[in-house]
């Protein structure tokens, strides 16, 4: 019994927190043991993210004992965490990009030499010696916002690694990762793991959990309903746990029937970088078009073009045979285009509002009472899609910043069917939500196809895009480099496809 105890790193007992009415986490007991990975899961709103907030200090929990290494601890905030032992990387990540990685990575504890000065040179050893351990190779005087997602992922990943924690919490890490990466990040936790350094991995990725974790532990509704070894449980189990009920299948069925040519997109180039190069493809009306490809391949840089957000260099697209070459989103909009980004925080909600004004915002002349806005039409158009979407939240009045990640997502989705577009394109539209809330979007993408609306869904998850498209375009450097038929193909040719213009 005592070496039991003695592995236990990290010990939470009847931890609370609540929101007002709405109790988030509800008397939660977990154990993390030293030197090994706990998987976490659970729906959009179940209170992982909130649970490891209170962790780390930036909600304070309400009822409840933290115990980190023995000892009884209450962070006040998330500096108080990491000056102590446990770092966190969040989904959503928070950095300064018009600064260097160096700079991001010894923000607010910058080393000082004898003289009171910064010590530059033993910031960028100590760096440059971090990322050799780590086996990353980055340009340390780049600044983050000219870098990819996945680098400034890394980049965060690393500097929770440097402060030395006991305990590091990894919220999706993978979420923008390649496959390489995803691998490389495996490496590095198996080889924190050898070190004695206790990982909670949160995803959504049921492959990744069995793959990293030795512990899952489930949230449903605010209470921890399941933990096992990872080895002692299996899919059909977790599901039921975190869902309350059993999924038979990840995808539904897919019995939208195409009709005839609708979206005609033909050599299309653009003018800056990062470069499209002389695309063509047709999209039928009723299809679920799916686009695949490795970080940078150019997916999203595709759908910006066709949106008119990114400047065309040559080619044409055409929708029922006019011609569409859209300058600005607003243009694109008025013709019956909607799209979802795959940054929602970014560029997809407006974070100091509320669910009213973010499912209204982009359809307001639909809510006019004469000259002015009617309230009432605004809260009726909200309350409906917060049903249609199974959103978990309080009410209209809810402030977005107040929802999970998954619902924030669902939010984005009324917002745009509202609009009832014909085109509908789709950047990583499931990025970061759980398996029983994807299964949702999933039969509303072929609802809408069967409807007779057109589907183009981007998506880095190879199951996802093999489960739900009719026909899969794969990109490869810029390049389009092959259309297939979903149910002929298989991952290894997607993969190859993907591969052929590196």
């Amino acid at each position: 019994m005592a070496d039991k105890k003695e592995d236990i790193v990290l010990s939470i007992r009847g931890m609370s927190k609540s929101f007002g009415r709405n109790r988030v986490l509800d008397h939660i007991n977990l154990d993390v043991k030293r030197g090994t990975v706990m998987g976490l899961m659970g729906e959009n709103g179940a209170g992982k993210s909130t649970m490891m907030k209170c962790l780390f200090g930036t909600y304070q929990k309400d009822e409840g004992n933290i115990f980190l290494g023995g000892r009884e601890v209450s962070f006040s905030g998330p500096k108080d965490a990491l000056e102590n032992g446990i770092a966190m990387v969040h989904q959503e990540l928070n950095q300064c990009l018009d600064r260097n990685v160096i700079d991001n990575l010894f923000l607010g504890r910058y080393p000082r030499n004898s003289m009171g000065v910064v010590d530059e040179g033993r910031m960028k050893k100590e760096a440059s010696e971090l990322f050799r351990k780590l086996g990353m190779t980055v340009n340390l005087t780049q600044s983050m916002r000219h870098m990819s997602v996945s680098q400034r992922q890394m980049c965060e990943i690393a500097k929770a690694i440097s402060y030395n924690s006991e305990v590091i919490v990894l919220d999706e890490p993978t979420s923008s990762l390649t496959v390489q990466e995803v691998e490389k990040l495996f490496r590095m936790m198996r080889m924190l793991k050898e070190q004695g350094i206790a990982l909670i991995y949160i995803s959504h990725k049921m492959d990744e959990i069995f793959e990293i974790c030795d512990e899952i532990s489930v949230l449903r509704d605010g209470n921890l309903v399941m933990t096992k070894r990872a080895g002692d449980t299996n899919m059909n189990e977790l599901i039921a746990a975190m869902v309350g009920r059993s999924l038979e299948n990840r995808f539904p069925p897919i019995d939208n029937i195409p009709g005839n040519v609708i979206l005609s997109v033909q050599h299309l180039s653009t003018k800056f970088e990062p470069h499209l190069q002389d695309i063509s493809f047709e999209v039928k009306q009723g299809e679920i078009f799916g686009l695949y490809g490795l970080v940078g391949a150019g997916r999203t840089e595709l759908l910006e073009t066709i949106f008119g957000v990114r400047t065309r260099a040559a080619g044409h697209v055409y929708c029922n045979g006019r011609l569409m070459n859209f300058n600005s989103a607003k243009e694109a909009m008025d013709h019956g285009f909607a799209m979802i980004t795959e940054e929602r925080k970014a560029n997809g909600l407006f974070l100091k509002g509320d669910l009213i004004f973010n499912t209204t915002i982009a359809n307001l002349e639909q809510y006019k009472a004469g000259a002015a806005l009617s309230d009432s039409k605004m809260v009726k158009a909200t309350a409906k899609e917060i049903k249609v979407m199974h959103t978990k939240c309080m009410g209209p009045e809810d402030m977005i910043s107040s929802l999970s990640g998954g619902n924030q997502q669902k939010v984005i989705f009324g917002k745009w069917l509202e609009r009832g577009p014909q085109i509908f394109m789709m950047d990583e539209p499931t990025r970061g939500i759980d398996v029983g809330a994807k299964y949702e979007i999933y039969e509303l993408i072929i609802n809408m196809a069967k409807q007779g609306k057109t589907v183009i869904v981007v998506s880095s998850e190879m199951p996802e895009i093999l489960g739900i498209t009719n026909r899969i375009g794969v990109m490869s450097n810029g390049r389009l480099s092959g259309i297939v038929n979903t149910k002929e193909t298989n991952q290894e040719e997607l993969l190859r496809l993907s591969a052929k213009y590196l």
